[in-house]
């Protein structure tokens, strides 16, 4: 009895073994089925998971493009700029980049690394001058035609490409080098990209510019957009080389992101301005004199050796001339001078016609210059502090006399003894040796008419100031 009943318990344990690899062998079936089922394909009943998982696998991802703006005078700054968004967008596998431009124009070094970088990019780029207003002027003409895509908002436009020497006037065989040079560049850039040579050329030798919707009837830029998902869905399927590859964009509804450069570009940026740099470096000059007039002040020589330095940083990226640098300097040394000389206000006057003239040609160039409302206001401060100094030296010439034996004349004080001549008396809480004109008693009052090496001559008093 006990075996029969251990044989039954032994097959029942075997039958389940056997059902359960019986399921297990139809589930694998099932999800093998599943896997290979092409996609799109009908999912049978219950597997709603796996029809899931089909439709994610079947679409595409969506793309990604990197926003930069680049307003301003083109500076190294802004080429420097241009460059980290590049790498930036290259590194992280962006789609494009769009560099959004408004710009007067700037320095010719600066473009011709910009356009090299553009040129050389391995991420396509979309120039986009905007917003409304805006204008893709001189330097900047270049740095839109370099790019794989161009654009231009309403109301904005594009030109007025001749170079100009910051040194002065250049004469006619200069003017024509330059000039020669400038315009076979603009040509071989917008040959390259496919654009209007002979515009390009034009805006060299004639300063030629022109609206947005004439520069898309010939052929500067590729098309008109007011917004940046325009300027997408424009983009999308237009075709864009480097060298005989060619590339179509996929650009129609990409996620966009806006590219934030590093601390030292923001600052270069915030401070690269005429007026900024100008004003620290009106800051340092002030604070450095303070300093050497008032040793130990500490304040006012921190505070003008670093508006000094980031004023030497601001202004070595922008074409600065020395003789405005000069003239701020000599109009500092006139204020200083009025302050020390009797002048009669010639050397503020000098100094205020020195820094105008000095703030006014500190920049060459029209791409960089201070506004009159800066120059006008800083040498007004400037006259008005220093007049204001010495109008308090001379209020101060006019008091009378309080230190010293002349701070001393005309007091009245006590003979502490008998002066006959010569004995001691009290002035103005101070105990001094003096000499009386005729005997004067201890404790009588006395006033005093001299002194002579810390001996005062006294006398009876008459009618004036006591002490």
């Amino acid at each position: 009895m006990k075996c029969a009943r251990f044989r039954a318990l032994a097959c029942g344990v075997l039958m389940k073994r056997a059902r359960f690899r019986a399921l297990a062998l139809a589930c694998g079936a099932l999800a093998c089925g599943a896997l290979a089922a092409p996609p799109g394909s009908a999912a049978p009943p219950g597997s709603a998971a796996p029809a899931a998982h089909a439709k994610a696998v079947a679409a595409p991802a969506a793309g990604r493009v990197l926003v930069t703006k680049l307003e301003g005078a083109v500076t190294p700054v802004m080429a420097d700029a241009l460059v980290s968004a590049l790498r930036h967008a290259d590194r992280e596998g962006y789609d494009a980049l769009v560099i959004e431009i408004d710009t007067p124009g700037g320095l010719e070094s600066s473009m011709r690394d910009m356009v090299r970088a553009l040129l050389a990019s391995r991420v396509p780029v979309i120039a986009w001058v905007t917003p409304s207003g805006g204008r893709a002027a001189s330097a900047g003409v270049f740095v839109t035609i370099a790019s794989d895509v161009a654009a231009m908002s309403p109301g904005t436009n594009i030109g007025a490409a001749t170079p100009i020497s910051m040194q002065g006037p250049m004469d006619s065989t200069l003017a024509r080098k330059v000039t020669n040079d400038a315009a076979a560049f603009a040509r071989t850039i917008a040959t390259q990209r496919g654009r209007n040579a002979d515009w390009a050329e034009r805006a060299v030798r004639e300063a030629v510019a022109i609206d947005e919707r004439e520069a898309v009837k010939l052929g500067v830029v590729d098309f008109i957009a007011a917004t940046l998902p325009e300027l997408l869905a424009e983009s999308d399927g237009r075709t864009w080389r480097r060298g005989d590859d060619a590339h179509v964009l996929h650009l129609k509804g990409a996620a966009t992101e806006t590219y934030d450069p590093g601390f030292m570009q923001r600052l270069l940026a915030m401070i690269a301005d005429p007026n900024i740099a100008y004003i620290l470096l009106m800051l340092g000059f002030y604070g450095i004199l303070f300093e050497l007039q008032n040793p130990g002040a500490v304040l006012p020589g921190v505070v003008g050796g670093i508006s000094l330095i980031l004023a030497f940083l601001a202004l070595s990226t922008m074409p600065v001339n020395t003789a405005g640098v000069a003239l701020i300097a000599l109009a500092i040394v006139f204020f200083v001078a009025e302050l020390k000389v009797a002048s009669h206000g010639l050397l503020a006057a000098g100094g205020i016609l020195a820094m105008l003239l000095g703030s006014l040609i500190l920049f060459r160039g029209s791409a960089f210059h201070v506004s009159w409302g800066v120059a006008i206001g800083v040498a007004l401060a400037t006259a008005l502090f220093f007049l204001g100094l010495m109008a308090i030296g001379l209020r101060a010439r006019r008091r009378p006399v309080v230190t010293g034996m002349a701070g001393l004349m005309g007091l009245r004080g006590t003979a502490l003894e008998r002066l006959a001549p010569d004995g001691r008396v009290g002035v103005r809480g101070e105990v001094w040796n003096a000499v009386g004109e005729s005997e004067i008693e201890a404790g009588d009052e006395i006033e005093v008419i001299g002194g002579e090496r810390l001996v005062l001559r006294v006398r009876r008093p008459s009618k004036g100031r006591s002490s």
